[in-house]
């Protein structure tokens, strides 16, 4: 399995203050990673790092496909194709959902105006074929105010696929839902892996992560605490190793 994305010996300091230390992070294609860590841990720095926003310190390295990228930029970061979903489901509550899918993205026909017809037209689609919308009280001139947690989330995942996403960063994804739209969260990201992309799934929840990934990092304190496929590991024997991340800042990999 080749990797869409590849970090090497990766620190970021600010200050005097190391949030990663030497961080080796890579995503296989069409992989879903697990990306695991108290807060503090460097998670928000990695993701930072990964769309651009910072630069790691000297030493560190960052390849796209095998390439190496030098001074990745969010405008770069974009170009190549990695799309973050926030937790804050970042959604103009007030506009529908048509113009949420295709917000800062218009399309335009031949004369170069906006073509609201073609947006419409594709919403109704991802609705039908991607987001699951089937009842009739959701249209694409619905106001994306009246949707669920779930559903939201939905949009912001159906959007970056739409847009050829190659990797999607959910950022705590299921924070604030109930569990059945936990769940509803949870089949948009079984939908990336079907689509052929590859994601990385960012929470502190285990129960969360594990039905849906294929591989689990453990950040602790800035640096790789350990790593290993799901597969290797029963939930109860990963919450095992999880309680001794939180006594001994160190997990080893799973034989």
């Amino acid at each position: 399995m080749g990797h869409v994305l590849q970090l090497k010996n990766v620190s970021k300091t600010f200050g005097e203050v190391a949030a990663l230390h030497h961080v080796n992070f890579e995503v296989g294609a069409n992989e879903i990673v697990g990306l695991l860590g108290d807060n503090g841990a460097g998670k928000s720095t990695l993701v930072k790092i990964i769309t651009g926003y910072h630069h790691p310190d000297v030493g560190g390295e960052l390849y796209w496909r095998g390439n190496r990228i030098d001074r990745l930029t969010v405008a770069k970061a974009r170009d190549l194709g990695i799309e973050v979903v926030y937790q804050e489901r970042a959604l103009a509550d007030k506009q529908t959902l048509w113009r949420n899918i295709f917000m800062g993205r218009e399309l335009s026909n031949r004369f170069g105006a906006l073509d609201v017809n073609a947006m419409r037209r594709e919403t109704k689609k991802l609705m039908r074929t991607v987001m699951g919308f089937t009842s009739a009280a959701v249209t694409s001139e619905s106001v994306v105010k009246t949707f669920s947690g779930g559903e939201r989330q939905g949009v912001a995942i159906t959007r970056a696929l739409y847009f050829e996403a190659e990797l999607v960063i959910l950022d705590e994804p299921t924070m604030g839902l109930s569990l059945s739209e936990t769940k509803k969260c949870l089949d948009f990201v079984t939908g990336i892996k079907k689509a052929g992309k590859a994601a990385i799934f960012i929470d502190h929840n285990i129960f969360h992560v594990y039905p849906v990934v294929d591989r689990i990092v453990v950040l602790d304190r800035g640096t790789v605490a350990g790593q290993f496929m799901k597969n290797e590991l029963t939930l109860q024997e990963l919450t095992e190793r999880l309680y001794l991340v939180a006594q001994t800042g160190h997990l080893e990999k799973a034989k």
